[in-house]
């Protein structure tokens, strides 16, 4: 019923148009679909417990929200922010009145992993940096908005000119690749669907591309990737650790880079040029795959369990 919910408003209020117009606009997002996104389906209470204003849901919740986001490539606040709202309830003794806040989606946070790169870091109230593993709040920030590949995703450089102990970190940046996995399958399921219907209305030699068999078979290819990441990224949500969190990330990751690419084969020419949707999608695989740490982080996480 929630990603039900949410697909309806997005199918509403985030046509290609206003995604556009969104990622090109002062803040970086559409202020009246988050203000929708808050108000009606509550997205930003998810994850807060129902005695601080929250919906008290878990992190399954958070994760179908943003897969349908990905789906749409719709910029929003929102992996910032309840990213922030973990971080703040991490403390012995959470700021309830901050994070009320945060879940009506008044207030916008974000957790600075790497300073350079934060999301939503040009605009947020709230800004969490890591020290090892203790968490910190941070006051007094001067940010910059950093230029990237993605022009759907907003990230800017903060410093903070002074910081205040929060508490003990419970794993932030594997619950951070989770949910940025369950983002990225869902914006790689809707590529695969754009490049198949593409390949049914394409017509070469008198005959659609998508009944040629070698395109059948690398469909087929792309379809099976995407749904074996799924089931990987669905089995780190039902249990998040930091070997389940490696392996969604980069399962996701490859198999988004992986359609993307094969979606700029298969569209052809149309492909690359601004007006067409599959040239953000391609900049948002390989953005996102950095995110958070690039694949190879995640390898050598992994590669600690083997040998």
């Amino acid at each position: 019923m929630l990603q039900e919910t949410v697909a309806a408003l997005i199918d509403k209020h985030a046509s290609s148009a206003a995604v556009r117009a969104a990622m090109e606009s002062p803040r970086g997002y559409d202020e009246s679909l988050w203000t929708l996104l808050c108000e009606q389906v509550g997205v930003a209470a998810l994850v807060v417990p129902e005695e601080f204003g929250g919906s008290g849901g878990e992190l399954a919740d958070a994760a179908v929200v943003l897969e349908e986001l990905g789906r749409a490539l719709v910029p929003t606040p929102l992996l910032g922010t309840t990213l922030a709202e973990l971080a703040l309830l991490a403390a012995e003794q959470p700021d309830s009145e901050l994070l009320e806040q945060l879940a009506a989606g008044a207030v916008i946070g974000t957790v600075a992993f790497d300073p350079d790169y934060v999301v939503n870091g040009d605009i947020a109230d709230v800004v969490i940096g890591l020290d090892g593993a203790q968490l910190q709040r941070w006051a007094d920030v001067t940010t910059e908005v950093t230029p990237t590949v993605d022009p759907t995703r907003r990230l800017a450089r903060v410093t903070a000119g002074s910081a205040e102990p929060l508490g003990e970190d419970p794993g932030l940046a594997d619950i951070a690749s989770i949910l940025l996995a369950a983002e990225q399958i869902g914006a790689a399921t809707r590529c695969l669907e754009l490049t198949v219907d593409y390949t049914k209305e394409r017509v070469q030699f008198g005959r659609p591309i998508g009944s040629f068999q070698a395109l059948k078979h690398r469909m087929a290819d792309l379809y099976v990737a995407v749904q074996s990441a799924r089931a990987l990224v669905g089995d780190a949500i039902a249990d998040p650790n930091p070997v389940s969190a490696a392996l969604a990330r980069l399962s996701a990751s490859e198999a988004f880079t992986t359609v993307a690419g094969e979606a700029i084969q298969l569209h052809g020419g149309i492909a690359i040029t601004w007006e067409h949707d599959i040239q953000l999608y391609f900049k948002r695989a390989h953005g996102s795959a950095q995110l958070f740490g690039p694949p190879r982080d995640q390898l050598r996480r992994l590669e600690s369990q083997v040998f």
